[in-house]
C-alpha cells in the first residue's frame, strides 16, 4: 500500500503546489497587504526559474526523496518507530511534529552558522515578500535540507504517509505565509494560534536584525513561542517594514544568475543571529 505513496507523491505534491500557488497569487492580486517594490515581471521569472531548477536538482540527486527513505527504513527495520512500534496514527502524528521541530531548528542554524547563512541569505535578499519568496532558496541549501530530512526520517523510521503529509504541509504553508495577502485582524488573531500566518512570518523578513532573528518557522507557531523567538509586530508596522537585507538592494540581485552566485560574493561576517544590535543584516 505505502509503495503506492511513492508512486503518486510527485503528482500529489505538484497538484498541491499549483493549487496553493494559484490561490495565493490571485489573493495577492485582489487584496494585497503591501504595495510592491518591483513588478512581478521583474521578480517572478527568476524566482519561478529557481523553483524549476531546485526541483530538477532534487529529482536527480534524490530520485525517491524522503518518502523513499521512509519506505527503506520500514523494509529494513531502521529507526525508532520500527524498533518500538506505535499505533499507526500516533506514529504519523509524532513524526510530523518531530520533523516540524527539526526544520525549525534547521532554520535557526542557517541563521547562526556563517557558511550556512551565505546560502540562506539569498532567501532573505528578495526585495518584495510574496508567494514566490516562499520557494526562493539556493539549490545548495535545498540539497542540505534534504540530506537532513533523510537522516531524520531514517533515524525515526517515520511512516511514509507521515513524510508525505509533512512535505505537502511544509510546501503549502511556506507559500501561504509568504503571501502578500490582506487578512482581517480578527481572522489573523485566530489563525496565528494554529498556523504561521503572513503577518507573523513577514516580520522575519524585516531588514532590522532583531526582527530577522524571530518568527523562524513556516508551519507550527508553537516553537517560536516555546523558545522565545516570537515577535508580534515590528515597530514600523507592516506597511513601514523594509523587506530584504542591506547588502543586496540593487534590482540586479533579483536575477537568477545573481542569486546563484550570491553566496560567493561577500564575506559572512554579518551573520544576523550572532549580532547583538540593530542594523542592516538579513
Amino acid at each position: 500500500m505505502w509503495e503506492s505513496i511513492q508512486n503518486y507523491e510527485p503528482v500529489i505534491r505538484l497538484s498541491v503546489f499549483l493549487g496553493i500557488f494559484t490561490a495565493v497569487a490571485l489573493w495577492e492580486t485582489v487584496a494585497p497587504r503591501r504595495a510592491r517594490t518591483f513588478p512581478r515581471l521583474t521578480r517572478w521569472p527568476n524566482n519561478i526559474g529557481l523553483v524549476i531548477l531546485n526541483t530538477g536538482v532534487l529529482r536527480v540527486l534524490f530520485p525517491t526523496a524522503a518518502v523513499g527513505m521512509a519506505l527503506a527504513a520500514e523494509a529494513n527495520g531502521w529507526g525508532l518507530f520500527n524498533v518500538f512500534p506505535l499505533p499507526g496514527w500516533l506514529a504519523v502524528v509524532l513524526a510530523v511534529v518531530i520533523l516540524d521541530f527539526v526544520i525549525y531548528l534547521q532554520h535557526i542554524l542557517v541563521h547562526a552558522v556563517p557558511a550556512l547563512w551565505r546560502l540562506h541569505r539569498m532567501h532573505h535578499a528578495d526585495l518584495d515578500f510574496d508567494v514566490t519568496t516562499g520557494a526562493r532558496f539556493h539549490p545548495l541549501e535545498i540539497v542540505l535540507s534534504m540530506v537532513l530530512k533523510l537522516m531524520v526520517v531514517g533515524a525515526l523510521g517515520a511512516p511514509a504517509l507521515a513524510v508525505m503529509i509533512f512535505e505537502v504541509i511544509l510546501n503549502a504553508t511556506a507559500m501561504f505565509n509568504h503571501g502578500n495577502i490582506r487578512l482581517p485582524d480578527s481572522v489573523d488573531r485566530v489563525l496565528r494560534l494554529i498556523v504561521v500566518t503572513p503577518y507573523i512570518h513577514r516580520v522575519h523578513h524585516f531588514v532590522i536584525v532583531e526582527e530577522t532573528n524571530s518568527n523562524f518557522f513556516f508551519n507550527l507557531p508553537c516553537w517560536d513561542r516555546l523558545f522565545a523567538t516570537y515577535t508580534y509586530l515590528p515597530p514600523d508596522g507592516h506597511e513601514g517594514m523594509t523587506i530584504g537585507i542591506a547588502q543586496f538592494r540593487d534590482s540586479r540581485a533579483l536575477r537568477l544568475d545573481r542569486m546563484l552566485i550570491q553566496p560567493f560574493l561577500e564575506t559572512a561576517e554579518d551573520v544576523p543571529i550572532n549580532r547583538a544590535g540593530g542594523g542592516d543584516g538579513g
